[in-house]
């Protein structure tokens, strides 16, 4: 079986672009499973999250598919175009990934002379 993801690039203050991929799946395949599989085969650049080793940070695979708030995880490939794009509401920092942590709980860098 084939799917196609199209999925929403780009960085901050940049205009975000479309790019489309193909790839075989088998049934019960998630669209996160399909994401693992582009990045190390197809684009090893294209930038998505996810922790699903860790379970005090499962939820960073969010995103919008077709439209709808889900997790990559859990949405299954199917054949045809999915949609992806990252969470709107939220600061873009490359791709499929946001910003999760709020302002005031980030770390911030500190230089060291």
């Amino acid at each position: 079986m084939k799917a196609v993801l199209a999925v929403q690039r780009g960085t901050p203050g940049e205009a975000p672009r479309m790019e489309t991929f193909e790839l075989e799946f088998e049934p019960g395949q998630s669209v996160l499973d399909g994401l693992r599989v582009l990045r190390r085969d197809q684009d090893p650049s294209l930038a998505f999250r996810f922790s699903c080793i860790n379970a005090n940070a499962c939820k960073e695979c969010m995103m919008l598919i077709d439209g709808e708030v889900d997790y990559a995880c859990t949405v299954r490939l199917k054949e045809g175009v999915t949609k992806l794009a990252p969470l709107p509401k939220k600061a873009l920092v490359r791709d499929l990934v946001t910003e999760i942590a709020p302002p005031d709980e980030r770390l911030e860098r500190v230089s060291r002379n």
